[in-house]
């Protein structure tokens, strides 16, 4: 019968991670894949979807202390405070890339010759352009 387990190379290929990457989660406390003979590391199905969790959150910008925290965590409390601190901060940074890809494409659908001088292009740049200026005077060229 063929072993459904999978060595640290397929596991590493599967996710595409290079090996040291799982070598140091397991350092790390995230990972406890099973060894055998020669200390070879095997993973099984459940190490799959612990790896999927912590590519997924890595992703998601949580750093391996919190990761490690949110999957041991047995109190559901202490999991949904580490996962709503990092909610925050993940919405944070979508809605400045959904402002950069905003800056995007308003500079994609520009036919000034000069795009800093576009009304549009400069629109989505004011907040980033004024933001601080407070009780200062702004020179904006016509």
């Amino acid at each position: 019968m063929k072993s459904n387990l999978m060595t640290i190379g397929q596991v590493a290929d599967h996710f595409g991670l290079p090996t040291h990457v799982l070598r140091h989660w397991e350092s790390v406390g995230l990972l406890s894949p099973a060894r055998v003979a020669g200390d070879r590391r095997r993973y099984t199905r459940d190490d799959l979807f612990r790896v999927a969790s912590i590519v997924i959150a890595k992703q998601a910008g949580l750093p391996l202390p919190d990761i490690r925290t949110f999957l041991a965590a047995r109190d559901p409390a202490a999991r949904t405070d580490v996962l709503r601190r990092n909610h925050r901060a993940l919405q944070a940074r979508m809605a400045a890339l959904r402002s950069a890809l905003d800056l995007l494409e308003a500079g994609m659908n520009c036919s000034h010759e000069d795009i800093t001088t576009c009304p549009n292009y400069r629109a989505h740049l004011a907040g980033a352009a004024l933001a601080g200026a407070d009780d200062r005077v702004i020179c904006v060229p016509s």
